[in-house]
C-alpha cells in the first residue's frame, strides 16, 4: 500500500477526469481527505446526518467504527459486530446491517437493541448477507453470497445451504422473496434515482467481474429483464451508489495501484472519472449536510471527498 500523503495542490491530482462530463462534478479546491485508519478491511459506510457521524464496518476485526464530523474522532461504535458488512438506514432512520457471522440482516432499534429481520429462507440458513439498500416503499433489498462461509477471517466456516441470491424483505409482512437467483457472486447493489433500475455487482462473473442492470417491475416488488452494464475488465467493483443525475459511483481496485479508488460511470455506461486512492475501495456512500460528501471505505482506511453532486435517496422519501 502506498503511504498516504494529502495533496498540497489544487486541483487534487488524484481526481482524474476521463470524460468532460465529469468536470461538472469536481470542485477545483476540494481534495481527498483521510479520516481514519487502523482497520483490517473497511466496508459498508452509512451516514447519520441527524447525529453528524458515519459508521463503517471493519469486518475482520468484528467491529463497526464511528467517525464524528464535529470532532473528527474515529472510535469503536460496536464490538463484536458479528462480522458486520454492508449497512444502510431504513425510512425511520434505523440502522440495517448485514452480518456474516450471524448469517442474517438486523435492525438496530432506537433503544439500541438489535432485531433479526431475516436469517432463513424456506427453512434454510442464509449464507452471509453482503450489501443492503432500502427502497422508497420501505422494502429491504440485499445480496447473499457465500463469501463469509469460507473461513474465520470474515465470518465462520459453514456449509452453504442456499444459492447466492438477491432478496427483497417486505417491511410490513416480513415476507422474504428471491428477486434474482442467477447472479455470479451478488455483491454491491443500488437503485437508480427513480428506482426503475437496480444495479448489481457480480463478483464471481468470468472472465471479468460485471455490473449488471435490471429493470424493476411495475409493481416495484420484483426484477424483470437484466443485462450487462459494465464489464470491469482488469479491475473489480464492489460497493456502488448512484448520484441524483444517475451516475454510478463504484468502489474499485484489485491487482494494481493504478486501479484502486472510485470509478464513475455515466448513465449510458461511459467511464467518466476516477478518484485514485492508495488502497482498494470496497464501498462508499454520500453524506454530509448536503449529501455531497463522498465517503470511501478503502482497505484499512476511511477517505472522503466533497463533490459537486448529491447522493440519490429513495424516491419519494
Amino acid at each position: 500500500m502506498a503511504v498516504w500523503q494529502p495533496s498540497e495542490r489544487y486541483p487534487d491530482p488524484r481526481i482524474e477526469i476521463i470524460d468532460p462530463r465529469f468536470s461538472r462534478y469536481v470542485h477545483f479546491n476540494a481534495a481527498v481527505e483521510k479520516l481514519g485508519d487502523g482497520m483490517r478491511w473497511a466496508e459498508g459506510p452509512v451516514w447519520f446526518g441527524d447525529g453528524r457521524y458515519l459508521l463503517v464496518s471493519d469486518i475482520p476485526n468484528d467491529r463497526i467504527m464511528r467517525w464524528d464530523e464535529a470532532t473528527g474522532t474515529f472510535s469503536v461504535f460496536r464490538q463484536p459486530s458479528r462480522n458486520a458488512n454492508g449497512n444502510t438506514r431504513d425510512l425511520q432512520g434505523r440502522l440495517v446491517t448485514c452480518s456474516h457471522e450471524g448469517r442474517c440482516i438486523t435492525r438496530t432499534e432506537y433503544d439500541g437493541s438489535i432485531t433479526v429481520l431475516a436469517d432463513r429462507y424456506e427453512g434454510k440458513r442464509l449464507n452471509s448477507p453482503n450489501d443492503v439498500v432500502v427502497k422508497s416503499d420501505g422494502s429491504i433489498w440485499f445480496t447473499d453470497p457465500p463469501f463469509g462461509l469460507g473461513g474465520w477471517y470474515e465470518g465462520k466456516p459453514a456449509a452453504q445451504e442456499l444459492p447466492a441470491c438477491v432478496y427483497r424483505l417486505d417491511p410490513g409482512s416480513g415476507e422474504l422473496v428471491v428477486v434474482h437467483d442467477h447472479a455470479d457472486g451478488p455483491n454491491g447493489l443500488c437503485f437508480s434515482p427513480d428506482e426503475r433500475l437496480l444495479y448489481l455487482v457480480e463478483s464471481r462473473a468470468t472472465p471479468h467481474r460485471l455490473i449488471t442492470v435490471h429493470k424493476v417491475a411495475a409493481d416495484g416488488r420484483s426484477l424483470g429483464e437484466g443485462r450487462t452494464f459494465i464489464d470491469c475488465g482488469p479491475g473489480t467493483s464492489d460497493g456502488i451508489r448512484c448520484d441524483v443525475d444517475g451516475n454510478l459511483w463504484c468502489g474499485w481496485g484489485m491487482g494494481s495501484e493504478a486501479l484502486d479508488g472510485v470509478v464513475v460511470f455515466a448513465p449510458d455506461g461511459t467511464r467518466i472519472g476516477h478518484i485514485h486512492l492508495p488502497e482498494r475501495c470496497a464501498n462508499l456512500c454520500f453524506g454530509g449536510l448536503h449529501r455531497n460528501r463522498l465517503f470511501m471505505a478503502a482497505g484499512k482506511s476511511l477517505y472522503a471527498l466533497y463533490v459537486n453532486t448529491r447522493g440519490a435517496v429513495p424516491a419519494g422519501s
